[in-house]
């Protein structure tokens, strides 16, 4: 099994930045690939980022050149750097964890609140 707890959510203005980290335990050896969602009031859950075992990230179009996310074989732990925050980046945000034990399985953190004010 595996784990995850999101931190660092909060209020920002726009244009500025947050951080959010995702600590992974449990059989963390496990995991094929991490990602970062969201999901905005009354929307569905949206992709964020992808990153995969092998170090390659894919970002949504909307939040790229914007959020960075690093970390993933490093720690325990992955982080999302959010810069050039807008309105519309207003979401709870939440990780990801891709992993086998047995089969395939997914981890879901508790989520973060993002809130950008304009």
């Amino acid at each position: 099994q595996v784990q995850l707890v999101e931190s660092g959510g909060g209020f920002v203005q726009a244009v500025g930045s947050l951080r959010l980290s995702c600590a992974a335990s449990g059989s963390i050896f496990t995991i094929n690939a991490m990602g970062w969602y969201r999901q905005a009031k009354g929307k569905q859950r949206e992709l964020v980022a992808i990153i995969t075992r092998g170090g390659d990230t894919n970002y949504a179009d909307y939040v790229k050149g914007r959020f960075t996310s690093y970390g993933y074989n490093a720690k325990n732990t992955v982080y999302l750097k959010m810069n050039s925050l807008k309105p519309e980046d207003t979401a709870v945000y939440y990780c990801n964890a891709g992993y086998v034990s047995l089969r395939y399985r997914e981890a879901w953190g508790q989520g973060t609140l993002v809130t950008v004010s304009s």
